[in-house]
């Protein structure tokens, strides 16, 4: 099986040894997504509706590099810190999914670091040519 490496240009770099994304058999596997520059900076710090806003958009863009899109998308596996940032993750996400409604599970855990506050891994088929 082959498998390639995705790593869409405004990918942050990785915290440890994966990468970004990775497609094979149709599908594209998307790494646990957080709200980061592509220098590495952390972004919107405090608020978790602007966190998963950039989350959701590197995961957009990593699954358009491998040949995706939003509406390709699976599954969800959506990390908050805090479930009471729950409704605040919530009116950006379906913003992003306003008719596809991918299946997903929100759960509340600790993150790699403590300025993160949502962090999200994403499967996704690989589009149909149009």
């Amino acid at each position: 099986m082959a498998v390639d490496i995705i790593t869409p240009p405004q990918a942050p770099p990785p915290l440890a040894p994966y990468s970004s994304a990775t497609r094979a058999n149709g599908l594209i596997f998307v790494s646990g997504t957080l709200a980061m520059a592509p220098d590495g900076a952390i972004l919107g710090i405090g608020d978790a509706a602007e966190q998963t806003r950039v989350v959701l958009e590197l995961i957009k863009a990593a699954v358009e590099t491998g040949g995706g899109r939003l509406e390709t998308v699976l599954f969800n596996h959506i990390f908050l810190k805090d479930l009471a940032d729950y409704a605040a993750m919530n009116e950006v996400y379906r913003t992003f999914f306003p008719l596809h409604r991918p299946a997903r599970y929100t759960i509340q855990t600790p993150l790699v670091k403590q300025e993160f506050l949502v962090e999200i891994a994403t499967v996704a088929a690989v589009a149909d040519p149009v």
